[in-house]
Parts: structure tokens; C-alpha cells; sequence
């Protein structure tokens, strides 16, 4: 019990100090709490011209898409790897963890190299696709566990009992791995949300997103805006995860769940 509010104070105690730095008009050393109380920073962000709203939305808009994208992609790879056996099945794991491991800078520069020559450098779809590549793995890893343990009996008894494969796959099999489904595209939004050098580098500064705007404060050290952003960043994340995750665990009827 000790351990688990040491771990929630850990957790809060950095969001804590971000959230009155937001509303700090200034605070010096050695006091403890700000000195004066200003809404600066969050004026900055819903004033007109900087496009920081705008950027939101396209922030959203993107993460939502990749979401959307990257579910499909790893439902697909995750059955293929945790119902079939096949040779080379864990090279293929292991290559999941390539985006992963290593480091963004070179994996950009060459995906926009590569993008250049498509034609789909500084577009929205070349932003989309980019994103792809850090969230799949975690996408695909989340859901073969989810599958590993259901396993495809339900599928084959209700195949036996004379369900079409899309009847099963609707009323059995997502059902089964919604957990997994609701964990990974958790985790895929928050990637894609947060992403700043692949989109500055695909993007070419023409598509502006939420964390390209609040980059810049964080550089420069004005710590009120800067934290201002901050907080609209985090809520926004938290808020989008639990409007998803509610839509979701209704349509479904889901009671019970598990995270991995």
C-alpha cells in the first residue's frame, strides 16, 4: 500500500509542479510556491494568430487516423504470429522491435529521403505513414499477447456451430481481444500524439502539430508557457483516451478488463 502511493506521488508529483508553473507569474528561488498567480501562458495558447488550436486539431486529427490504421495493421500481424506457427516467426519479432530500439534521427532522415522520391514529403499522408512505423510495434506486440492467451477456440466452435468467419470475427473475436485492442490503441495515440522529429521532418514545417507549437517554449525556457502547453497536451491525451475507451467499452458491453 506504502508502494503504491510512493509510485502515484512519483507519477504526480512532476505534473503537480508543471500545473502551478502554468499559472505562475513568477517564482523565484528559494520560494516554494509562486509568488503571483497569471494566465499568460494559456492566453498565448488560445490567442489568435499562433495557431496553436489549429494545431491541436491537426494533432488529433493525425493521431486519431493513425489509431485507426495501425489497429487494423496489428490485429492482422498479431493473429498470423500468435495462431500460426511458420519458420522465421521470431526474426519477425524481433524485427518489431527495430522502430523501437533504434534511434529516430536516422530512421528519419531516411524515411524522408524515401518519401521525397514518392512525392509525399511535407503532406498529411506522408505524416500518417511515418507515424506507422513507432506505433506498430507496440500495437502488434500488446494484441499477439492478447491473442496467445485467448487462443482460437471460441473462433472454431462458433465456426462449428455455423457462424460465418465475419460473424466470428464481429461477435467472438473482438469481443475477446478488446482489452488488448483498447490497450494498444491507447498506447498508439499517445505515441502519435507526442511525436515531434518525425513530423517536423516529414512535415517540413508545412503540416503544424500540437507539439511542433509547444517544442519552441520548452527550448527557449519561458517555463509558463511552456507548462501552459503542457497541460493542454495532457488533458487533451486523457480526455481523448477516455471519451475512446468509454465508446468503445459501451458499444461492446464490456464489465470486466485487463490491461497488459
Amino acid at each position: 500500500m506504502i508502494l503504491k502511493k510512493i509510485i502515484v506521488f512519483i507519477l504526480l508529483f512532476p505534473l503537480l509542479i508543471i500545473f502551478l508553473w502554468s499559472f505562475a507569474s513568477t517564482w523565484s528561488w528559494p520560494n516554494l510556491f509562486p509568488e503571483g498567480i497569471s494566465t499568460r501562458g494559456f492566453v498565448s495558447i488560445i490567442s489568435k494568430g499562433n495557431g496553436s488550436l489549429e494545431a491541436l486539431i491537426n494533432s488529433i486529427a493525425i493521431s486519431f487516423c493513425v489509431t485507426i490504421i495501425a489497429l487494423i495493421i496489428s490485429i492482422m500481424a498479431a493473429r498470423a504470429l500468435g495462431l500460426y506457427e511458420f519458420k522465421g516467426k521470431w526474426i519477425i519479432k524481433l524485427a518489431m522491435f527495430a522502430p523501437i530500439i533504434v534511434p529516430i534521427t536516422p530512421v528519419g532522415m531516411g524515411i524522408h529521403y524515401i518519401f521525397i522520391k514518392l512525392g509525399i514529403a511535407n503532406t498529411l499522408l506522408g505524416i500518417i505513414i511515418a507515424h506507422l512505423i513507432p506505433t506498430l510495434p507496440y500495437g502488434i506486440r500488446i494484441i499477439t499477447d492478447i491473442i496467445e492467451i485467448v487462443g482460437d477456440k471460441f473462433e472454431n466452435q462458433g465456426k462449428v456451430l455455423g457462424a460465418s468467419k465475419v460473424k466470428v470475427f464481429i461477435n467472438i473475436t473482438l469481443p475477446m481481444i478488446m482489452p488488448g485492442i483498447i490497450t494498444a490503441g491507447s498506447l498508439i495515440f499517445i505515441v502519435s500524439f507526442s511525436q515531434y522529429f518525425l513530423t517536423f521532418i516529414i512535415g517540413g514545417g508545412v503540416i503544424s502539430t500540437f507539439p511542433i507549437i509547444m517544442f519552441p517554449f520548452i527550448q527557449n525556457g519561458d517555463r509558463v508557457i511552456a507548462s501552459s502547453y503542457s497541460i493542454v497536451f495532457v488533458v487533451t491525451a486523457i480526455i481523448i483516451l477516455l471519451i475512446l475507451e468509454n465508446a468503445v467499452k459501451k458499444y461492446f458491453k464490456l464489465q470486466n478488463h485487463f490491461y497488459l
